[in-house]
């Protein structure tokens, strides 16, 4: 299985004719949501795999509802699992949301904060692990109500980690945004996490809804705030892979590459930083 390394891109289906048949080489890896090329056949089959041929993949699922008081789909886990196996993609990322109950809400709902949750999703966790045969990686997501909050999300978030085995996705923007919205530092969050646990990392735009309230929208460039926490997160944890993610608004492919490229530029940066630091204490 190829590991993800450097920045990535989402891998769309709008996007095909602008992709292929040979993938832009300023990417270094792409991120799909399995339920979009589940099951796969005929011409974009041949295209998901001329596209898979040529560089990593890594998936961002959209449905499994790790949060949900309904019964795992463990049949749609299975169907994951063929997924990530027959294209040889060593990931599967979700949301440390909920999106169902009694039926499919359309959105990426938060889980209380309590410990009577931290023990559902746990059991949830290590449920999905045991059929994808590899640890579950889940997301920060944003949110803006705390329903029953009886801890904070980075408390909440470092006990899901530590008891269930999984791994992180750090979308960074998403710390921005709750940051504002929940009147929180952003850095001391990223310095709480444990190193260990981030595999990769997300960074997008946003809408600026008021002064105090933003809502996540991937449908616009990343703001400089943004790039600055990235950076910090990157000078904390050490330099992980790191995708732009951009839903809608979708600006000509020259665009996207560029904010790749910026990625790229600030993984340097902070990866000079490091072998800079190394010399020093060796010295």
């Amino acid at each position: 299985m190829k590991n993800i390394c450097g920045a990535g891109l989402g891998f769309r289906r709008e996007m095909l004719k602008a992709l292929l048949p040979t993938l832009p080489s300023e990417v270094d890896f792409w991120e799909v949501a399995p339920e979009n090329w589940i099951p796969l056949g005929g011409k974009y089959q041949e295209q998901f795999q001329q596209a898979s041929s040529q560089a990593p993949f890594t998936t961002h699922g959209l449905s499994l509802s790790i949060g949900s008081s309904d019964k795992l789909d463990v049949e749609f886990v299975k169907t994951v699992k063929r997924f990530l196996d027959a294209n040889n993609i060593a990931l599967y990322s979700e949301h440390l949301s909920f999106c169902s109950g009694n039926g499919h809400m359309y959105d990426l709902m938060p889980i209380p904060f309590t410990e009577d949750a931290i023990k559902h999703v746990v059991s949830r966790i290590v449920q999905v692990q045991d059929i994808i045969e590899r640890p579950l990686v889940l997301e920060n997501v944003s949110y803006y109500i705390a329903p029953g909050q009886e801890m904070d999300e980075l408390e909440f978030t470092k006990s899901i980690l530590k008891e269930s085995g999984c791994k992180m996705l750090l979308d960074v923007n998403n710390v921005y945004v709750n940051s504002i919205n929940h009147k929180y530092d952003a850095k001391a969050f990223i310095n709480g996490l444990p190193s260990d646990k981030i595999v990769y990392g997300h960074i997008a735009g946003h809408y600026d809804e008021a002064e105090d309230l933003k809502v996540d929208t991937h449908g616009a460039d990343v703001i400089e705030p943004v790039w600055d926490l990235l950076e910090h997160a990157y000078l904390t944890h050490g330099v992980f892979p790191t995708l732009l993610e951009r839903d809608f608004n979708i600006p000509p492919l020259s665009e996207l590459l560029a904010e790749v490229k910026k990625i790229k530029q600030i993984q340097a940066k902070c990866e000079a930083v490091r072998v800079s630091n190394v010399k020093g204490s060796v010295a």
